[in-house]
């Protein structure tokens, strides 16, 4: 597992892009925190999630915990979630903590990820299997779930011609659920 990060190893996980686009210092290594840190308003968020909730990084503990958190945070933006993907977030939980079996897991999961408006599927499809997948997904619904929110509040408070402004405001409350979601991947590093 990696301890630092640095372009090189950026570019061994193989980005859509060189990452010298942002990170001009090809000698740099830093260790994780640190470089989140310095490059967080220089790397977008949505990147430095993609580049990091790997195994290469994290442990899958953490991984699961962070899926778990995601999710819960898209649970949050539900009116009324049901039940089941409550109990499939908390049985996640525990089983990232060791207090729960997989064949519980496989239980939770067999009943909870099809009841959350999509926003919360793909992390409970993924968490009984690969917690990356999990937590990147999770990362990402959440996000979608945020900007849904937030263009449906600002539907009913704008006229729905002022198209502008009800996308802005969705548009700063996924940035809003991607820096809340950076801001928790810093604490997987302390």
């Amino acid at each position: 597992m990696y301890k630092t990060i640095s372009n090189e190893i950026i570019r061994q996980i193989q980005p859509c892009y060189d990452p010298s686009k942002y990170i001009t210092d090809e000698n740099e290594e830093l260790p994780i925190k640190d470089w989140i840190q310095k490059y967080r308003n220089v790397v977008p968020a949505k990147d430095i999630l993609w580049i990091l909730l790997r195994k290469e990084f994290l442990s899958e503990k953490d991984l699961r915990l962070f899926a778990v958190w995601c999710t819960m945070e898209t649970l949050k933006l539900v009116k009324k979630p049901d039940k089941r993907s409550v109990e499939a977030c908390d049985v996640a939980e525990r089983y990232a903590n060791g207090q729960a079996t997989k064949d519980e897991l496989d239980a939770a999961y067999d009943t909870g990820p099809y009841v959350v408006n999509d926003a919360a599927y793909a992390a409970a499809y993924y968490l009984v299997n690969d917690a990356a997948k999990a937590a990147y997904y999770a990362a990402n619904h959440a996000n979608f779930a945020a900007f849904a929110a937030a263009f449906d509040s600002a539907s009913d408070a704008f006229d729905i011609t002022n198209y502008y402004a009800i996308n802005v405001a969705a548009y700063y409350a996924s940035n809003i659920a991607r820096t809340a979601q950076v801001d928790k991947l810093l604490t997987y590093f302390e």
